[in-house]
């Protein structure tokens, strides 16, 4: 039986949940074959329609707001279109990555429909900050030790793979990337650390609350995958705070 959906948050006008690694949010062109989507199981478990007002790719976990009417719905996707909506994402990547950076690469749309020489480059900007690092004595690549970081990343933009792709140009590839990252790595964190998913989880959403106007601040434990290899790496001081109130309803947050 699949477990129920974590809930972090919920009131009368929206709900914030913890969507696990690999599920799709809703049924897209990359769901062929496709049986269960986030969208769905949120609905048959709080049994009422929601509204989806932004995205997490596939094998992104962590927090992602469903809007429970049309009008909380148009005021999300209001907000996130404005950028008046804070994110913040964990994620571990090959190599000692910079102490605090803001990339700044334009990127084209990934759509899989049109030829990328097509498809126009777009502003996208992610602010980055690495908070810790570990060196291991094993050699993975071409040099006898291996090294990873701990990245803070704050997009300010929402292209697709955004992140994903800004990293690796950076040339500090998240880990479990299969498009974007190294594989010889991607094996030894499936092999050996137990984490055959790419390691990287949305845990924070800060914005204004459609109706009462209140700053709401959202975050986002880890799963067990990433929550174990913080741990096993010393970076257990920075796993976010777990939510106080699983599911709380009320008119105002």
């Amino acid at each position: 039986m699949t477990p129920p959906l974590s809930l972090l948050h919920q009131d009368d006008h929206l709900v914030a949940v913890h969507k696990p690694a690999g599920l799709l949010v809703h049924r897209s062109q990359l769901a062929r074959g496709e049986r269960e989507f986030l969208l769905q199981r949120l609905r048959d478990q709080l049994g009422q329609r929601v509204y989806p007002v932004h995205r997490l790719d596939r094998p992104t976990s962590g927090v992602i707001v469903f809007a429970l009417d049309p009008n909380t719905a148009a005021s999300l996707q209001a907000a996130f279109a404005a950028r008046r909506v804070e994110k913040r994402y964990l994620a571990v990547v090959r190599g000692i990555g910079p102490q605090q950076e803001r990339l700044s690469y334009p990127l084209r749309e990934e759509d899989g429909r049109r030829p990328k020489a097509e498809m126009p480059a777009m502003e996208a900007v992610t602010e980055i900050r690495r908070l810790d690092s570990v060196e291991l004595p094993i050699q993975v690549d071409r040099y006898p030790q291996s090294r990873y970081s701990l990245i803070e990343a704050r997009p300010q933009t929402g292209r697709r793979h955004q992140i994903r792709r800004h990293l690796s140009q950076r040339g500090y590839p998240i880990i479990g990337d299969a498009k974007h990252g190294k594989g010889n790595h991607n094996r030894f964190f499936a092999e050996h650390l137990e984490c055959p998913r790419l390691l990287l989880a949305a845990v924070g959403l800060a914005f204004d609350h459609p109706a009462s106007g209140r700053r709401l601040d959202l975050c986002c434990p880890l799963d067990a995958c990433m929550t174990t290899l913080f741990e096993r790496f010393g970076w257990s001081g920075h796993l976010p705070a777990p939510p106080r109130h699983h599911d709380r309803r009320s008119a105002m947050p």
